[in-house]
């Protein structure tokens, strides 16, 4: 696929028409006020990994509902004081994995916190083990239109009240230090990241990778790509229901959240992805309000976007933040 998107000049300018919600802050503080209700219950259990240079913990923690979220937390071997910490969000229809697929930020000396995607894990990599006890209403297979019907139902709302929780969870941990909390991710763990970045006012910077969820109204109907195109594809037979949708997928927009950034920023995208279209990257990374911003643009780049080179690029960009 050769470019399909806006030319790189109005990518820049780019600014979605996403409606926010009138009681967007109200929404979100209700949600996480309510999640709060919920004992947090981080338990840290050792794992033998057969791994020399890290030290690996089996996590579990109280996300939406008081469920159960597991988690990864990962720590050099020679750990003695808390460490700067990252908090990884994953791609859409993954989850955690194995321990030995995330080495990287250890291995650079920081703390490792991956979360597990409820719902998900059985679509790539070593899969994943948080189930989704809270349904919805007729969906389109996969997870874009679980709970579309109304905010309040909505699969987003548990897997970023979830995300809250995590970097919570994480921050319990003794080896932890709380005060250098970065969050990033790619593609949908990308999405969460921007959520993130707007309701835990704290953290010291976040990195979200070819983002998903970001500008609901272009992005259905400018890609035919999955997962966006469920949302179409839900439509297709629930006629009339667009505007509703779009309502409901406002209070989730990457864009809303990003008008909440308090932190500095470094995104990226690449301007052949048709999941994540370059304009739906821009509409966000445009719209992030901290000054301190940046963004990696792969030219001739699918959703892999800068694969191995963009993480040399987080890396850097991390020193001397966290």
């Amino acid at each position: 696929m050769a470019l399909f998107d806006l030319p790189l000049d109005e990518l820049r300018a780019w600014r979605s028409t996403s409606t926010e919600p009138e009681d967007f802050d109200a929404f979100w503080d209700g949600t996480l006020r309510e999640a709060r209700q919920h004992d947090l219950d981080a338990r840290f259990e050792p794992v033998d990994t057969g791994l020399s240079t890290v030290r690996v913990y089996d996590v579990t923690f109280a996300g939406f509902g008081g469920h159960p979220v597991r988690g990864w937390l990962l720590l050099p071997a020679s750990a003695r004081e808390p460490l700067p910490l990252v908090v990884e969000f994953v791609g859409y229809g993954g989850g955690r994995g194995l321990p030995h697929e995330h080495l990287l930020w250890a291995s650079t000396g920081r703390a490792h916190f991956v979360m597990d995607t409820r719902g998900q894990g059985s679509a790539w990599g070593g899969g994943g083990g948080t189930p989704d006890p809270q349904g919805g209403g007729p969906a389109y297979p996969g997870f874009m239109t679980r709970g579309i019907d109304a905010p309040e139902n909505y699969y987003y709302r548990r897997v970023f009240t979830d995300a809250v929780r995590a970097v919570e969870a994480a921050r319990a941990h003794p080896l932890t230090d709380a005060s250098r909390t970065v969050a990033l991710g790619n593609s949908q763990g990308g999405g969460i990241t921007l959520a993130v970045g707007a309701l835990v006012p704290d953290l010291v910077a976040v990195a979200p990778d070819v983002p998903f969820l970001c500008d609901f109204p272009r992005a259905t109907t400018l890609t035919d790509r999955h997962p966006y195109r469920e949302i179409g594809l839900y439509l297709r037979t629930h006629r009339g229901r667009a505007a509703d949708a779009l309502r409901t997928l406002s209070y989730f927009d990457g864009v809303h959240f990003a008008a909440r950034g308090r932190v500095p920023a470094l995104f990226s995208t690449g301007l052949e992805d048709e999941t994540c279209p370059p304009s739906t990257v821009f509409a966000a990374f445009n719209a992030w309000a901290h000054r301190d911003k940046a963004i990696e643009v792969y030219e001739f780049n699918d959703h892999e976007g800068g694969g191995p080179y963009q993480e040399t690029v987080r890396m850097r960009w991390l020193d001397g933040r966290a």
